[in-house]
Protein backbone atom coordinates (compact mmCIF):
# COMPACT_ATOMS: atom_id res chain seq x y z
CA UNK A 1 0.00 0.00 0.00
CA UNK A 2 2.04 3.56 -0.82
CA UNK A 3 -1.18 6.08 -0.03
CA UNK A 4 -0.11 8.58 2.24
CA UNK A 5 -2.52 7.11 5.17
CA UNK A 6 -0.65 3.77 4.83
CA UNK A 7 2.57 2.10 5.17
CA UNK A 8 5.14 3.42 2.81
CA UNK A 9 6.00 1.31 0.16
CA UNK A 10 9.84 0.53 -0.50
CA UNK A 11 10.29 3.24 -2.96
CA UNK A 12 9.39 5.58 -0.59
CA UNK A 13 11.44 4.58 2.37
CA UNK A 14 14.29 4.00 -0.04
CA UNK A 15 13.36 7.80 -1.30
CA UNK A 16 13.12 8.88 2.50
CA UNK A 17 16.63 7.69 3.41
CA UNK A 18 19.75 9.85 4.17
CA UNK A 19 22.56 8.41 3.02
CA UNK A 20 22.67 7.75 -0.96
CA UNK A 21 21.53 4.70 -2.78
CA UNK A 22 22.83 3.52 -6.30
CA UNK A 23 21.00 0.48 -8.24
CA UNK A 24 23.56 -0.97 -10.44
CA UNK A 25 23.53 -4.11 -13.29
CA UNK A 26 25.72 -6.30 -14.33
CA UNK A 27 27.41 -3.85 -15.99
CA UNK A 28 27.68 -1.59 -13.81
CA UNK A 29 25.53 0.83 -15.21
CA UNK A 30 23.24 2.86 -12.70
CA UNK A 31 19.48 1.80 -13.18
CA UNK A 32 18.10 3.81 -10.36
CA UNK A 33 19.14 6.44 -8.14
CA UNK A 34 17.49 8.11 -4.63
CA UNK A 35 17.32 11.61 -3.80
CA UNK A 36 19.95 11.38 -1.56
CA UNK A 37 22.63 9.92 -4.26
CA UNK A 38 21.66 13.05 -6.02
CA UNK A 39 22.53 15.28 -3.61
CA UNK A 40 25.64 13.71 -2.99
CA UNK A 41 26.87 13.37 -6.89
CA UNK A 42 25.13 16.84 -7.85
CA UNK A 43 23.12 15.27 -10.52
CA UNK A 44 19.87 14.58 -11.22
CA UNK A 45 18.69 11.07 -11.62
CA UNK A 46 17.62 11.84 -15.01
CA UNK A 47 21.70 11.92 -15.42
CA UNK A 48 22.64 9.50 -13.55
CA UNK A 49 20.42 6.51 -15.11
CA UNK A 50 21.84 4.85 -17.94
CA UNK A 51 25.64 6.21 -16.88
CA UNK A 52 28.55 3.84 -15.83
CA UNK A 53 29.22 4.35 -11.94
CA UNK A 54 32.76 4.58 -12.91
CA UNK A 55 31.88 7.45 -15.27
CA UNK A 56 29.90 9.07 -12.37
CA UNK A 57 32.48 8.86 -9.63
CA UNK A 58 36.06 8.58 -10.04
CA UNK A 59 37.35 6.05 -6.66
CA UNK A 60 40.75 6.71 -5.15
CA UNK A 61 41.84 3.40 -4.36
CA UNK A 62 42.37 0.61 -6.89
CA UNK A 63 41.52 -2.08 -4.70
CA UNK A 64 38.25 -1.08 -4.56
CA UNK A 65 37.96 -0.70 -8.05
CA UNK A 66 39.19 -4.49 -8.28
CA UNK A 67 36.52 -5.26 -5.87
CA UNK A 68 33.76 -3.71 -8.14
CA UNK A 69 35.01 -6.12 -11.31
CA UNK A 70 33.64 -9.18 -9.01
CA UNK A 71 30.10 -8.98 -9.47
CA UNK A 72 29.45 -11.47 -6.62
CA UNK A 73 31.62 -9.35 -4.23
CA UNK A 74 30.03 -7.70 -0.56
CA UNK A 75 32.36 -4.87 -0.08
CA UNK A 76 32.23 -2.59 2.56
CA UNK A 77 34.75 0.93 2.43
CA UNK A 78 35.07 3.36 5.62
CA UNK A 79 36.59 6.70 4.76
CA UNK A 80 37.18 6.37 0.91
CA UNK A 81 38.31 9.30 -1.11
CA UNK A 82 35.53 9.30 -4.24
CA UNK A 83 36.05 12.01 -6.70
CA UNK A 84 33.14 13.08 -8.55
CA UNK A 85 33.82 15.87 -11.23
CA UNK A 86 36.08 18.74 -9.65
CA UNK A 87 35.05 17.67 -6.03
CA UNK A 88 36.61 14.70 -3.99
CA UNK A 89 34.77 13.63 -0.93
CA UNK A 90 35.61 11.20 2.26
CA UNK A 91 32.93 8.40 2.02
CA UNK A 92 31.67 5.05 3.25
CA UNK A 93 30.87 2.58 0.62
CA UNK A 94 28.75 -0.55 1.09
CA UNK A 95 28.23 -3.03 -2.04
CA UNK A 96 25.63 -5.92 -1.59
CA UNK A 97 25.20 -8.33 -4.63
CA UNK A 98 20.81 -9.37 -4.91
CA UNK A 99 20.98 -12.68 -4.99
CA UNK A 100 17.72 -13.18 -6.91
CA UNK A 101 19.33 -10.97 -9.79
CA UNK A 102 22.72 -12.28 -10.39
CA UNK A 103 24.93 -10.06 -11.51
CA UNK A 104 23.13 -6.58 -10.19
CA UNK A 105 24.31 -4.91 -6.65
CA UNK A 106 23.08 -2.57 -4.58
CA UNK A 107 25.45 0.58 -3.43
CA UNK A 108 25.48 2.87 -0.40
CA UNK A 109 27.49 6.10 0.10
CA UNK A 110 27.43 8.54 2.86
CA UNK A 111 29.37 11.64 3.11
CA UNK A 112 31.90 11.57 6.25
CA UNK A 113 31.64 14.32 8.29
CA UNK A 114 28.24 15.31 7.03
CA UNK A 115 24.93 14.03 9.14
CA UNK A 116 26.89 11.26 10.37
CA UNK A 117 26.08 10.67 14.23
CA UNK A 118 29.57 9.13 14.90
CA UNK A 119 31.00 11.90 13.46
CA UNK A 120 28.86 14.48 14.88
CA UNK A 121 29.11 13.37 18.31
CA UNK A 122 32.82 13.21 18.20
CA UNK A 123 32.74 16.45 16.93
CA UNK A 124 30.83 17.43 19.94
CA UNK A 125 32.68 15.62 22.62
CA UNK A 126 35.49 17.54 21.30
CA UNK A 127 34.38 20.60 21.85
CA UNK A 128 32.29 20.66 25.40
CA UNK A 129 35.94 20.16 26.69
CA UNK A 130 37.10 23.60 25.13
CA UNK A 131 33.90 24.98 26.27
CA UNK A 132 34.27 24.06 29.76
CA UNK A 133 38.09 25.71 30.12
CA UNK A 134 37.25 28.55 27.97
CA UNK A 135 34.38 29.06 30.80
CA UNK A 136 37.23 28.72 33.56
CA UNK A 137 39.55 31.52 31.93
CA UNK A 138 36.44 34.23 31.63
CA UNK A 139 37.38 34.92 35.53
CA UNK A 140 41.10 35.44 35.77
CA UNK A 141 40.91 37.25 32.31
CA UNK A 142 38.84 40.51 33.63
CA UNK A 143 41.11 40.19 36.92
CA UNK A 144 43.87 40.73 34.42
CA UNK A 145 41.94 43.31 31.96
CA UNK A 146 41.36 45.59 35.16
CA UNK A 147 45.12 45.05 36.41
CA UNK A 148 46.19 46.17 32.93
CA UNK A 149 43.59 49.18 33.04
CA UNK A 150 44.70 50.10 36.91
CA UNK A 151 48.11 50.02 35.77
CA UNK A 152 47.83 51.93 32.50
CA UNK A 153 46.56 54.77 35.15
CA UNK A 154 49.60 55.01 36.80
CA UNK A 155 52.49 54.96 33.94
CA UNK A 156 54.32 57.73 32.40
CA UNK A 157 52.85 58.29 28.58
CA UNK A 158 54.86 56.89 26.64
CA UNK A 159 55.13 53.48 28.80
CA UNK A 160 50.89 53.27 28.49
CA UNK A 161 50.54 51.82 24.81
CA UNK A 162 52.01 48.67 26.91
CA UNK A 163 49.18 48.27 29.42
CA UNK A 164 46.91 49.15 26.60
CA UNK A 165 48.38 46.14 24.58
CA UNK A 166 47.82 43.81 27.66
CA UNK A 167 43.82 44.97 27.56
CA UNK A 168 43.67 44.61 23.62
CA UNK A 169 45.07 41.13 23.58
CA UNK A 170 43.16 40.32 26.58
CA UNK A 171 40.12 41.48 24.81
CA UNK A 172 40.79 39.26 21.76
CA UNK A 173 41.34 36.25 23.95
CA UNK A 174 38.10 37.36 25.41
CA UNK A 175 36.42 37.25 22.07
CA UNK A 176 37.80 33.45 20.97
CA UNK A 177 36.58 32.07 24.30
CA UNK A 178 33.43 33.41 23.35
CA UNK A 179 32.77 31.61 20.42
CA UNK A 180 34.75 28.78 22.16
CA UNK A 181 31.70 28.74 24.26
CA UNK A 182 28.76 29.18 21.67
CA UNK A 183 30.49 26.32 19.64
CA UNK A 184 30.53 23.84 22.32
CA UNK A 185 27.23 24.65 23.99
CA UNK A 186 24.39 22.22 24.02
CA UNK A 187 21.58 24.77 23.60
CA UNK A 188 20.20 25.69 20.55
CA UNK A 189 18.51 28.76 19.80
CA UNK A 190 14.46 28.16 19.73
CA UNK A 191 13.21 27.81 15.46
CA UNK A 192 10.12 29.69 13.85
CA UNK A 193 9.00 30.73 11.04
CA UNK A 194 11.23 33.17 9.32
CA UNK A 195 10.83 35.18 6.17
CA UNK A 196 13.91 33.54 4.28
CA UNK A 197 14.84 36.78 2.45
CA UNK A 198 14.37 39.51 5.50
CA UNK A 199 17.34 37.46 6.85
CA UNK A 200 19.31 37.20 3.56
CA UNK A 201 19.02 41.21 3.12
CA UNK A 202 19.62 42.05 6.64
CA UNK A 203 23.14 39.75 6.60
CA UNK A 204 24.12 41.55 3.03
CA UNK A 205 23.31 45.05 4.56
CA UNK A 206 25.25 43.86 7.94
CA UNK A 207 28.38 42.95 5.34
CA UNK A 208 27.93 46.19 3.14
CA UNK A 209 28.02 48.67 5.75
CA UNK A 210 31.31 46.99 7.44
CA UNK A 211 33.14 47.55 3.73
CA UNK A 212 32.51 45.24 0.55
CA UNK A 213 36.04 46.56 -1.33
CA UNK A 214 34.19 46.79 -4.46
CA UNK A 215 33.01 43.35 -4.49
CA UNK A 216 29.62 43.16 -6.67
CA UNK A 217 27.16 41.41 -4.78
CA UNK A 218 24.20 40.02 -6.72
CA UNK A 219 20.99 39.10 -5.41
CA UNK A 220 19.11 36.05 -7.33
CA UNK A 221 15.59 35.17 -4.93
CA UNK A 222 12.84 33.17 -5.90
CA UNK A 223 10.04 35.30 -4.36
CA UNK A 224 7.94 32.08 -4.13
CA UNK A 225 9.70 30.72 -1.61
CA UNK A 226 7.72 30.27 1.90
CA UNK A 227 8.54 31.09 5.20
CA UNK A 228 11.27 28.63 6.36
CA UNK A 229 11.89 27.23 10.21
CA UNK A 230 14.71 29.00 11.73
CA UNK A 231 16.56 31.15 14.10
CA UNK A 232 16.22 34.37 12.92
CA UNK A 233 19.53 35.62 14.50
CA UNK A 234 21.55 32.55 14.17
CA UNK A 235 20.43 32.22 10.73
CA UNK A 236 21.77 36.09 10.01
CA UNK A 237 24.69 35.11 11.76
CA UNK A 238 25.75 32.27 9.39
CA UNK A 239 24.90 34.51 6.62
CA UNK A 240 27.33 37.20 7.58
CA UNK A 241 30.04 34.86 8.04
CA UNK A 242 29.78 33.00 4.51
CA UNK A 243 29.39 36.29 2.85
CA UNK A 244 32.09 37.75 4.93
CA UNK A 245 34.10 35.04 3.82
CA UNK A 246 33.34 35.57 0.41
CA UNK A 247 34.17 38.93 0.47
CA UNK A 248 37.35 38.22 1.36
CA UNK A 249 37.97 35.41 -0.48
CA UNK A 250 37.78 37.24 -4.08
CA UNK A 251 38.16 40.86 -2.38
CA UNK A 252 41.73 41.05 -4.22
CA UNK A 253 40.60 39.42 -7.85
CA UNK A 254 40.03 41.46 -11.30
CA UNK A 255 36.48 41.71 -10.99
CA UNK A 256 35.28 40.36 -7.43
CA UNK A 257 31.73 38.82 -7.34
CA UNK A 258 29.53 37.37 -4.66
CA UNK A 259 26.01 35.87 -6.06
CA UNK A 260 23.37 35.43 -3.00
CA UNK A 261 20.81 32.90 -4.64
CA UNK A 262 17.30 31.12 -3.72
CA UNK A 263 15.85 28.11 -4.50
CA UNK A 264 13.44 25.51 -3.81
CA UNK A 265 14.58 21.70 -4.34
CA UNK A 266 12.30 19.51 -3.68
CA UNK A 267 13.04 16.13 -2.82
CA UNK A 268 16.58 17.27 -2.83
CA UNK A 269 17.88 16.52 0.46
CA UNK A 270 16.57 14.82 3.89
CA UNK A 271 18.28 14.95 7.48
CA UNK A 272 17.29 12.74 10.38
CA UNK A 273 15.73 14.20 13.54
CA UNK A 274 14.48 12.22 16.35
CA UNK A 275 14.29 9.07 14.35
CA UNK A 276 11.93 11.05 11.22
CA UNK A 277 13.04 12.28 7.91
CA UNK A 278 12.84 16.12 7.95
CA UNK A 279 13.23 17.62 3.93
CA UNK A 280 15.35 20.08 3.46
CA UNK A 281 13.93 21.62 0.20
CA UNK A 282 15.04 25.55 0.35
CA UNK A 283 18.46 26.42 -0.76
CA UNK A 284 20.15 29.51 -0.20
CA UNK A 285 23.68 29.66 -1.57
CA UNK A 286 26.62 32.09 -1.62
CA UNK A 287 28.96 31.77 -4.56
CA UNK A 288 31.89 33.99 -5.20
CA UNK A 289 34.75 33.67 -7.94
CA UNK A 290 37.91 33.68 -5.83
CA UNK A 291 40.84 31.27 -6.20
CA UNK A 292 39.15 29.28 -3.55
CA UNK A 293 39.86 27.05 -0.21
CA UNK A 294 43.26 25.64 -0.35
CA UNK A 295 42.92 21.81 -1.74
CA UNK A 296 44.37 20.10 1.26
CA UNK A 297 41.47 21.78 3.40
CA UNK A 298 38.88 21.32 1.38
CA UNK A 299 37.47 18.62 3.07
CA UNK A 300 38.00 19.97 6.77
CA UNK A 301 36.27 23.19 6.15
CA UNK A 302 33.95 23.14 8.73
CA UNK A 303 36.05 21.31 11.67
CA UNK A 304 37.13 23.42 14.60
CA UNK A 305 40.67 25.58 14.26
CA UNK A 306 40.64 24.53 10.48
CA UNK A 307 41.33 27.95 8.24
CA UNK A 308 43.67 29.47 5.24
CA UNK A 309 43.56 32.66 6.80
CA UNK A 310 46.88 34.04 8.38
CA UNK A 311 44.99 35.82 10.85
CA UNK A 312 42.33 33.17 11.22
CA UNK A 313 41.10 30.75 14.32
CA UNK A 314 39.30 28.49 12.17
CA UNK A 315 35.92 28.83 14.17
CA UNK A 316 33.57 30.47 11.76
CA UNK A 317 32.43 27.74 9.74
CA UNK A 318 32.53 25.27 12.48
CA UNK A 319 29.97 27.54 14.18
CA UNK A 320 28.56 28.04 10.60
CA UNK A 321 27.66 24.44 10.47
CA UNK A 322 26.51 24.12 14.20
CA UNK A 323 24.06 26.54 13.86
CA UNK A 324 22.68 24.93 10.93
CA UNK A 325 22.32 21.53 12.65
CA UNK A 326 21.05 23.13 15.32
CA UNK A 327 17.76 24.18 12.64
CA UNK A 328 17.71 20.79 11.41
CA UNK A 329 19.23 22.14 8.06
CA UNK A 330 22.44 21.15 6.12
CA UNK A 331 25.30 22.74 4.96
CA UNK A 332 27.97 21.87 2.11
CA UNK A 333 30.94 23.18 0.24
CA UNK A 334 31.64 22.71 -3.07
CA UNK A 335 34.30 23.80 -5.44
CA UNK A 336 33.88 24.20 -8.99
CA UNK A 337 36.88 24.53 -10.99
CA UNK A 338 35.74 24.75 -14.39
CA UNK A 339 33.72 28.08 -13.77
CA UNK A 340 36.10 29.27 -11.23
CA UNK A 341 33.44 29.44 -8.31
CA UNK A 342 33.19 28.63 -4.68
CA UNK A 343 29.99 27.45 -3.50
CA UNK A 344 28.29 27.04 0.07
CA UNK A 345 24.58 26.05 0.00
CA UNK A 346 22.65 25.56 3.34
CA UNK A 347 19.54 23.62 2.93
CA UNK A 348 16.72 24.30 5.45
CA UNK A 349 12.98 23.07 6.60
CA UNK A 350 9.81 24.68 5.37
CA UNK A 351 8.06 26.20 8.41
CA UNK A 352 5.35 23.69 9.42
CA UNK A 353 2.81 22.91 11.70
CA UNK A 354 4.40 21.29 14.83
CA UNK A 355 2.38 18.04 14.80
CA UNK A 356 3.51 17.74 10.41
CA UNK A 357 5.71 15.53 9.77
CA UNK A 358 7.59 15.68 6.52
Amino acid sequence: MNGTSGRPDAAAQISGLIFAILLLDPELIVREANPAAEDLLHRSARRLVGESLLDVIALEDERVALRLADPDARLTVRGMAMRCGERVAQVNMTVSPLASHPGWRVMTLSEVGQGEMGDEGRTETTLRAPAILAHEIKNPLAAIRGAGQLVARKLDERDRPLATMISVEVDRIARLVDRMQRLGSERADPVAPTNLHEAVRSAIATVRAAGTQKVEMVEEFDPSLPPVLASRDALEQVLINLISNARDACASGEAPKIVIRTRFVSGLVSNLKLGRAIRLPVEVSVSDNGPGIEPSLRDHVFEPFVTSKSSGQGLGLALVRKLIRDMNGRIGHQRDEREGLTHFRIHLPLARDEGEQA
